[in-house]
């Protein structure tokens, strides 16, 4: 099977925040199925890549959601001018060739879904294919890995017990002020000055969590406003349009966030 549509090309810049890069190296090694636990945009994604991107590894990547169902992880026959053709869905793609396989925040997936995925976290490292009455055997390189944010755990939304104890587990955070300045920095162009303003007014949306919000700003936003800083756009307008209004619409919470960037950056 042709991988090449799957492999990193160009190295993801990652800046490490400690062994992570060293605890999954040990875990591929043998294969086992980690779970990356962490916030909403603290880089769990762009960790994948630079993993697959170091491992020389093919990566297939599923953004989970509440409508998927098990036969978009798995596949399904689909019907052409000939008669009826199997498809293999993302997650047999990646058994067969060998790749990593990512679902991304897997606590979205229905229960029942996710189940489809615990015959290749243990021994077996096999996928059934029940529609089709096929088994496959997982490729000797495949790699299962999940992500989730445990901050938006409910009775509705979390993985079961049957499912966490499948995987080796890793967990992320923001990283600390200055090496988030760092990431900002490298990954923009902009001033080591001025991403340090605005990891600043991150702090003050992050004490909120719990308190109006429910998740703070993430380091991706912050990207995102340094990105329209360095593209022309004034630097208040740039954190209003990043950092405020795609996170809240509470008045207060958005004037609290608005004094923060008038006082740090204006």
């Amino acid at each position: 099977m042709d991988d090449a549509q799957y492999r990193i090309k160009k190295e993801p810049f990652y800046q490490p925040q400690g062994r992570e890069i060293q605890m999954f190296e040990a875990a591929y090694a043998s294969r086992m199925p980690v779970m990356l636990k962490g916030p909403t945009g603290c880089g769990k994604s762009r960790f994948v890549e630079h993993m697959a991107w170091k491992l020389g590894k093919p990566l297939v990547t599923v953004a989970c959601n509440e409508d998927m169902t098990a036969s978009d992880l798995v596949g399904r026959f689909l019907l052409d001018a000939s008669g009826t053709r199997w498809q293999d869905g993302p997650l047999t793609i990646a058994a067969r060739m060998g790749a990593i396989c990512y679902l991304d925040e897997i606590v979205e997936a229905r229960q029942d879904t996710t189940v489809v995925i615990h015959p290749l976290t243990d021994y077996r490292r096999a996928l059934p294919l029940d529609k089709k009455g096929e088994q496959i055997e997982a490729h000797p390189d495949f790699q299962l890995v999940i992500s989730y944010n445990p901050g938006y755990q409910s009775l509705m939304k979390d993985l079961k017990q049957s499912t966490k104890q499948r995987f080796s587990a890793m967990e992320f955070d923001y990283a600390k002020a200055e090496v988030e300045a760092g990431i900002i920095s490298k990954e923009t162009g902009v001033t080591p000055e001025f991403a340090k303003k605005l990891v600043k007014i991150a702090h003050v949306a992050r004490d909120l969590k719990g308190h109006g919000l429910e998740e703070g700003i993430s380091t991706r936003l912050l990207v995102y406003a340094a990105t329209l800083f360095r593209n022309g756009m004034e630097a208040v307008d740039a954190c209003r349009m990043a950092l405020v209004y795609p996170i809240t619409d509470d008045a207060d919470i958005r004037d609290t966030l608005n004094h923060a960037i008038d006082a740090i950056v204006a």
